[in-house]
This record gives structure tokens, C-alpha cells and sequence, in this order.
């Protein structure tokens, strides 16, 4: 399916560890796909988390088909330095043959070694390439990228970091690549989501993180809340004694009507942390989207409930 040349198609997922990001950036992948769309996701950590969330061996630095959805589909790509910076030199310097001696001799990983934001031009400037290429007639070969981006802790860092080197580099290739990237991350075309737990740290983590990315001039999309609860009980220690005679007509051992109210009395604590954090969460003035907890191990059928949750069809550019 074509999109609409203003609509988004470059979703970058950032979050604090532990949240959930890569699982999100998968499902949202799916959601995404499910329109009848060519979903790209991409990951720039080198942690094949990609390939432990599909299930499938460690991807190269090819794209690969992940999983298919409604009509669309899933592939995957891990964006390595070295293979990013071999086929920078041989797409804008033609030194195809020159770049593998490079990479015998090591001079890529001192490169990068000794000027740690290349590596984050290398990769964010493969992510605009993807986004950018286009088929014969002109239409853009995929209708989406998902990047499962750094976490919120750096990622307005490894954004920027193309501003820096543009700056360095006033004109030739290096100079127009890196203006590119430039121009797609702070256009209309880019939205950066934040995913975040229904707890305090991560909450402060996320509205710091949304000021300082739109202090910085990045588009926000949605504050993604994975792992809420839904408000089955009130908060409260239930009076064990009516538990009890619930239990008894239930023909349940009325034994276990303290444990279960300490149970509930807890999980309406969580549920008061819950709604304080989502309150919090209000003040970034982006559209939230809560994500349900689901038992572990997460498998593909885990992805595509995220998936539905998401409802991407009801989001606005």
C-alpha cells in the first residue's frame, strides 16, 4: 500500500531500559504491517534482539523476512558499523576493494574506536537510506521503517550527532549524507515514541526525555505505557471474612481468604502507582497508548496481541 508522501514512515522507538523496547518496536512493526504495508525494523545496538524476539537466527546485515501480517510484512535488519562504512565508501567513493582492506587491517574499528559518534552517523545515515530508496516508478520501496533506537538515556545524543559532523564537514558527500539524515529526522515524515512502565523512574525518565527531544526540535508521536493493569479492584484490604464466605460458595477453602486479601490489597496498591504515573504522564502533552501486561515467555502470538493494541489505524500523523 502506497502512503500519503506526508505520513510518517520513520517511527523511532526509544525507552528506558527494562521497558520493553524492543518488544514495542516489534509489535508496532506488526501493527504496522498489518495495513497491507513493507515494514522495515531495524536495530542499532548489536544485541540481536530482533533475532530473539522473532525467534529466528542472528540477522545480517541484509534484510530479512521476519513475519507477515494482513496483507504486509516484516523484515528485519541489524545495522553493523563496519558493513555500514564498507558500503558508504563504495557507494560515495566507489573503493569497494580499498574498504576490505580497511577492514583486514582494522583501521574501521579504530575509526570508529577513536571517534565513537561515526558510528552513530554510520547507522542513522543507513536508516535514511532505507527510508529514502525508491522503487523503478519512483513510489518508496517500504512503506514504513521501525527503528529500534538507543535508549532514552542517549537518545537525543546519538540524533544529533549527524549535526555535529555536518558541521565539520562544510561540503562534498560526507557533507550532503549527513544534511540528509538532518533533514529526515526533524521532518514531518520521522515520530519518536517513548516507551515506558506505569512506575515512577520511568515516568520522570520519559518526560525528560520528551522535553529534551522536543527542545531539540524531534516530532513526538506516542507515549507507549507497557505492562498497565487493568482496574479490576478497589484499593484496600478486602475484610477476609466476607473472602471467605465468597470462597465457601464457591466451594474454594475459605483457608485462603487472608492470602487473598493481602493479594488484592497489593495489586490495588500497583494500581494507585498505575494511575499517579499515568496522571504524570499527561503533563508531555502526547497521545498515550497503554499496553497490557502479558505472562511470560513473550512469543510471536505476544507480538501481534501488542500489535492489535496499538490500534494504528486510529493514529493521526
Amino acid at each position: 500500500m502506497a502512503t500519503a508522501d506526508r505520513t510518517p514512515r520513520l517511527h523511532i522507538v526509544t525507552g528506558k531500559g527494562g521497558t520493553g523496547k524492543t518488544t514495542v518496536a516489534g509489535a508496532l512493526a506488526l501493527a504496522l504491517a498489518s495495513q497491507a504495508q513493507r515494514v522495515l525494523l531495524v536495530e542499532v545496538e548489536g544485541r540481536q534482539g530482533l533475532a530473539q524476539l522473532f525467534d529466528t537466527p542472528p540477522l545480517p546485515y541484509a534484510e530479512t523476512r521476519l513475519a507477515v501480517a494482513g496483507g504486509g510484512e516484516v523484515a528485519g535488519l541489524a545495522v553493523d558499523a563496519e558493513a555500514a562504512m564498507l558500503e558508504y565508501l563504495e557507494m560515495f567513493y566507489s573503493i569497494k576493494r580499498a574498504g576490505s582492506i580497511l577492514r583486514k587491517m582494522g583501521a574501521i574499528d579504530f575509526v570508529t574506536t577513536i571517534a565513537p559518534g561515526l558510528r552513530d552517523v554510520l547507522l542513522t545515515g543507513k536508516v535514511k537510506e532505507a527510508v529514502t530508496r525508491t522503487d523503478r516508478t519512483g513510489r518508496p520501496s517500504l512503506d514504513a521503517v521501525v527503528l529500534d533506537a538507543p535508549p532514552t538515556g542517549r537518545i537525543t545524543q546519538f540524533l544529533q550527532v549527524t549535526n555535529e559532523v555536518a558541521g565539520l564537514a562544510k561540503v562534498g558527500p560526507i557533507h550532503r549524507q549527513s544534511q540528509g539524515v538532518i533533514d529526515l529526522l526533524h521532518s514531518d515524515l520521522t515520530r519518536v515514541h517513548i516507551v515506558t512502565l506505569p512506575e515512577e523512574m520511568p515516568v520522570q525518565e520519559t518526560l525528560d526525555a520528551a522535553a529534551e527531544l522536543r527542545a531539540a526540535g524531534y516530532r513526538l508521536g506516542r507515549l507507549l505505557v507497557n505492562r498497565t493493569r487493568p482496574a479490576w479492584v478497589s484499593a484496600g484490604r478486602p475484610n477476609p471474612a466476607l473472602l471467605a464466605r465468597g470462597l465457601t460458595a464457591a466451594g474454594l477453602d475459605p483457608a485462603l481468604a487472608p492470602a487473598l486479601a493481602d493479594e488484592v490489597r497489593d495489586y490495588g496498591r500497583r494500581q494507585d502507582v498505575q494511575a499517579r504515573a499515568e496522571a504524570d504522564l499527561e503533563q508531555a502533552g502526547v497521545p498515550i497508548i497503554r499496553l497490557p501486561e502479558l505472562p511470560p515467555p513473550l512469543d510471536l502470538g505476544s507480538l501481534f496481541e501488542l500489535a492489535d493494541a496499538l490500534d494504528v489505524p486510529a493514529w493521526a500523523a
